[in-house]
């Protein structure tokens, strides 16, 4: 009886054990399918169900932490590897075997195994899937930005070590020599004080004791050797934890002489480098080596370091040559960082600098006036008009204006997750991504005419391309859905945007449906004040008014009094709309383009739109301004640059009656939302 009880308490567990193993294989392959999709959506990668000798092994890559050594130790183990591709910022890496029959053994017994991450100690779990091939377009090697130069073991590891321990760090912020304790490093200040809440140097208030005489040792053996051309005064000591960086930034021009030079001590760091189009350069500082920055990369390039414990590096040079970090997909891996400390030496500037780079030149500031452009009177004037207002500055603010652009807006969400699982659906004029992301049942592509934010979609995986909205590089009648989204009012003659919305119909296959918004002329509509208007005295850091009483006096003086032509109105398909109580202020043909007051009711439908950036460092274009201030003024060092895009907001009625003008679709509905008319259109 007992030995029957003891069977039947046998095959219970064997039954609990095979049930287990059940539902496992099941976790296992539901993960893996989940991956199959997320690759197919997010990264356009291609899972198939035969066995060939290329995987693509999910939560393996040096996005996730997985060094290059550790996951060919992993994958060495089931067969001869012949290539191991491990995208930058990814997780997931691409293997090829040299037989099929090695990479099924590897699927097979990896699929989800879980492994420890070496360097950080992370839990992960392996989802494999086969590919057809494994190829990566490798990114072009860059050159250094101009005037940058790096010199490699420029001290001995003695040196190092005496001039590290020259550097006392105590406890607390100490008054005397200047050191704080910032969010991501310590600081230490010698010769004069950098204050950082004016980004600048208080000249009349030399630091006591001067800089270290270790330090002098060291800059006149660079001065001997001519590395340097003058010796600096001032010193700031940085020391960087792993997970601490600095952000970009360009020294303060009127604070300090072009030459500046960064002796990195403890550990090698990678540090970026941005050009105002966007340009970027990641550039290896090896231990003991001396970054010298001049002309173009000390007065242009914005310089930073990303707060973060892991730096991609190439595998072959491993920290041990300088030069510039490119997307090397089969020879880059992970980098631990380790504290470093930076001595930056710097030449206080005794006058006001006239560097050539006059438009991210705070001693240069006010010197410029906006050129205001006068309303298009043709196709190739518009262009232009677009293109220096609409294009440039784009590209100029994407960063700033991708920060204040993270909230999707209900009635398109509510849009969105209204359509039918697996919708195909093009978002023209997709900026910064926001509704890319918003629907997982949703197949979602996005494209946009700055290059700048479409680079922002990529950083958050979304599929987008550049392209301009009058002609978008997909396939007619292969859409279920469309969205345009604030951008039809960018375009400056009634013919332009009338042919943006012709491009959204052939997008759309018969039955598809598009979603419009644009700018309203009315932000008071039914009583009540659009978000907008209401936001005039709290903008809460977005765009800001620009309000100097120069500023005003120059702009009012150029908008024009009365006309009985409004010109951007100027076919008899919008003619019609002045009937239905339309209040523009008219703009005559030749006259400037009105600049708007932001957080004010609209009195011209065409104008300029002021964008104060934040942060950052742009180009000098015409459609740049600075405050109309003299130079020497205090105004002139405190005001950030602005940018201005040119508007067509739209009357009541104007954007439905456009699109009706179309015979390939109709109007399913209309609506205000919040200061923007908008429409929801079917093709025909």
């Amino acid at each position: 009886m007992a030995a029957c009880s003891q069977i039947t308490s046998m095959e219970a567990k064997t039954s609990r054990d095979h049930l287990k193993v059940h539902k496992m294989k099941k976790k296992v392959l539901r993960k893996q399918v989940r991956a199959q999709h997320t690759l197919m959506r997010h990264e356009g990668i291609e899972c198939i169900s035969h066995a060939t000798q290329n995987l693509v092994i999910a939560n393996a890559g040096l996005g996730n932490g997985m060094s290059r050594n550790q996951l060919l130790r992993i994958v060495e183990e089931y067969g001869e590897v012949e290539t191991l591709l491990m995208p930058p910022n990814k997780p997931y890496s691409f293997v090829k075997y040299e037989t099929t029959e090695e990479a099924k053994k590897a699927f097979d017994t990896l699929n989800g195994k879980e492994v420890t991450l070496e360097d950080c100690g992370q839990n992960v779990v392996l989802y494999i899937n086969f590919v057809e091939k494994v190829s990566l377009q490798n990114a072009v090697p860059t050159s250094l930005p101009p005037g940058l130069t790096v010199i490699e073991k420029i001290i001995s590891p003695e040196e190092e070590r005496r001039m590290l321990e020259n550097i006392e760090w105590t406890g607390d912020e100490d008054t005397q020599s200047a050191q704080k304790n910032l969010k991501h490093r310590r600081v230490k200040h010698f010769g004069y004080e950098f204050r950082y809440d004016n980004n600048n140097v208080d000249k009349d208030k030399p630091l006591p004791g001067g800089l270290p005489e270790i330090c002098n040792l060291f800059l006149e053996k660079c001065l001997k050797q001519g590395y340097i051309k003058h010796k600096p005064d001032q010193l700031t000591v940085n020391q960087y934890e792993p997970g601490q960086g600095i952000p970009p930034h360009i020294d303060t021009h009127s604070a300090f002489e072009d030459e500046i030079i960064s002796l990195s001590l403890g550990a090698e760091i990678v540090m970026d480098f941005k050009h105002p189009d966007g340009h970027t350069v990641a550039i290896l500082l090896p231990r003991c080596s001396l970054l010298v920055m001049t002309g173009e990369s000390r007065y242009l390039w914005t310089h930073g370091i990303t707060p973060r414990k892991y730096d991609i590096i190439q595998a072959s040079e491993l920290g041990q040559k300088v030069g510039t970090i490119t997307a090397d997909v089969g020879d880059i891996t992970l980098n631990r960082r380790e504290t470093r400390t930076s001595f930056t030496f710097r030449k206080v500037r005794r006058n006001p600098c006239n560097c050539i780079y006059s438009s991210v030149c705070d001693s240069q500031k006010g010197q410029q006036r906006l050129v205001q452009p006068s309303f298009p009177h043709n196709e190739m004037e518009a262009s232009k008009l677009e293109q220096e207002y609409v294009h440039k500055v784009y590209e100029e603010i994407a960063t700033h204006f991708s920060s204040t652009r993270h909230s999707p807006w209900p009635r398109i969400v509510e849009f969105l997750r209204s359509l039918p699982t697996g919708s195909i659906v093009a978002d023209i004029g997709c900026g910064n991504g926001k509704y890319l992301g918003i629907s997982e049942d949703l197949y979602m592509v996005g494209c946009d005419r700055s290059k700048n934010l479409v680079d922002i979609c990529g950083e958050k995986h979304f599929q987008a391309f550049v392209c301009d909205a009058l002609s978008v590089a997909i396939r007619s009648g292969s859409c279920d859905a469309c969205i345009s989204i604030a951008v039809i009012h960018h375009f400056s003659t009634a013919e332009r945007r009338l042919a943006t919305i012709r491009e959204l119909a052939r997008l759309l296959r018969p039955g598809g449906m598009a979603l419009i918004y644009v700018w309203a002329m009315e932000q008071e509509y039914k009583n009540q004040k659009s978000k907008y208007l209401k936001e005039k005295n709290g903008s809460k850091g977005k765009e800001k008014e620009i309000n100097t009483g120069t500023t005003q006096r120059l702009l009012t003086d150029q908008v024009p009094g009365s006309s009985s032509q409004d010109s951007a109105c100027s076919d008899q398909l919008i003619n019609d709309l002045k009937d239905e109580g339309c209040d523009a202020r008219p703009v005559g043909a030749d006259s400037k383009l009105p600049v708007h007051t932001n957080r004010t009711s609209f009195q011209s439908q065409d104008l300029l739109v002021p964008w104060h950036l934040k942060g950052g460092t742009k180009k000098k274009e015409e459609s740049v301004d600075t405050v109309l201030v003299p130079a020497d003024s205090k105004e002139s060092q405190e005001v950030s640059p602005v940018f201005h895009r040119y508007y067509h907001v739209f009357c009541e009625g104007e954007l439905e009656a456009v699109c009706r003008s179309l015979d390939c679709v109709r109007v399913q509905k209309s609506y205000y939302d919040q200061g923007n008319w908008c429409v929801i259109l079917e093709k025909l």
